[in-house]
Formats: C-alpha cells, structure tokens, sequence
C-alpha cells in the first residue's frame, strides 16, 4: 500500500502529464493566453487531491502561423501543482528546461 506521501506526488506527476497531452496543439494567440491559462488552471483544479495549480504560457514563443494564431507547445509551459493526501503534500512543477518540458518535484 503507498504511503500517503508517495500517493500525493503520485496525484501530482499524474495531472501534470495529463495536462501536458491534453493541452499541447490548443489554439492560442497573445490575446487569449491568459484565457488558456485560466481554462486549464480551472480544469486541473476540479481533480480529487489538487490544492493549487497556476499556469503561465510563455508567449516570447507564440509564433503565429498564417491565419495569426499559435498552438500550446511544451516549450511553453511554466506550471506549478500541489496536492494534498491526508497530511501529505506535494508541490511539483513542468518547466522548459535545456530543450525540454521537465517535470519534477519541488517539494
């Protein structure tokens, strides 16, 4: 059986991957980036065990393509996560990190 901290970075690693796949190739432009940001932020809030999460797309890399839009890459993201397991918590980050999007515990 884990313990409930290593069920707490478990809850923590997961929502960060499904974050990543569900949301890389979303549309986004300088203009509704904050409204992305906010849409998965509320989405990820709505799973068991998640206490925090902000999300900030880093748009010196929103290149638009001809019809003046972006798409979310990994390369974009910047997100913070914590969870709660009984007493346990974890705090994780997905972060842009020598030409790739990492994932790892913060605390």
């Amino acid at each position: 059986m884990p313990t409930e901290r290593e069920q707490a970075v478990f809850e923590a690693a997961i929502k960060l991957g499904a974050l990543y796949h569900q949301f890389v190739g979303t549309p986004v432009s300088q203009e509704t980036a904050a409204t992305i940001e906010e849409a998965i932020e509320s989405a990820v809030r709505l799973q068991p065990y998640v206490t925090d999460v902000t999300v900030r797309l880093d748009r010196s890399v929103m290149l638009e393509n001809p019809f003046g839009y972006s798409e979310v890459s990994g390369r974009m993201f910047d997100v913070t996560i914590s969870t709660r397991v009984g007493e346990a918590t974890c705090t994780a980050a997905l972060r842009y990190e020598n030409g790739y999007p990492m994932m790892s515990i913060i605390d």
